[in-house]
């Protein structure tokens, strides 16, 4: 099954990086606050990673901070659409169905829990 991970970043602010398995790369959101059940996050694409995060913590490459594992884990994609992604996540601290839901064709989505985490 492909992977993914959340990793907390402290560059250029605190917030959480929220990656999927996607082939040869990670397809990444950075999300306002950690992902959890608490109602929809606020999350905006940004650009592909190398698999090597799905393993990796430390500082980022030119000065842009650090990474550390928040959680990590496995995922099923339910649905994936243009302008919505299903997966159901598999990780120590999250489980259960999240959806990303893009607003109006931007590089701006949703995130959102189904299920309660564990």
């Amino acid at each position: 099954m492909p992977r993914f991970i959340v990793l907390t970043h402290d560059h250029p602010r605190l917030h959480w990086d929220f990656m999927l398995e996607h082939g040869e790369k990670l397809r990444t959101w950075r999300l306002a606050r950690p992902p959890d059940a608490g109602g929809p996050i606020a999350a905006d694409a940004i650009g592909d990673h190398r698999l090597a995060y799905l393993d990796y913590e430390g500082p980022v490459s030119g000065g842009r901070g650090e990474v550390h594992r928040w959680d990590h884990g496995e995922f099923e994609t339910i649905e994936s659409l243009p302008e919505q992604i299903v997966v159901r996540l598999s990780g120590g601290r999250i489980r259960g169905e999240a959806t990303l839901e893009r607003i109006e064709q931007s590089e701006k989505w949703m995130f959102r829990m189904n299920l309660p985490a564990i």
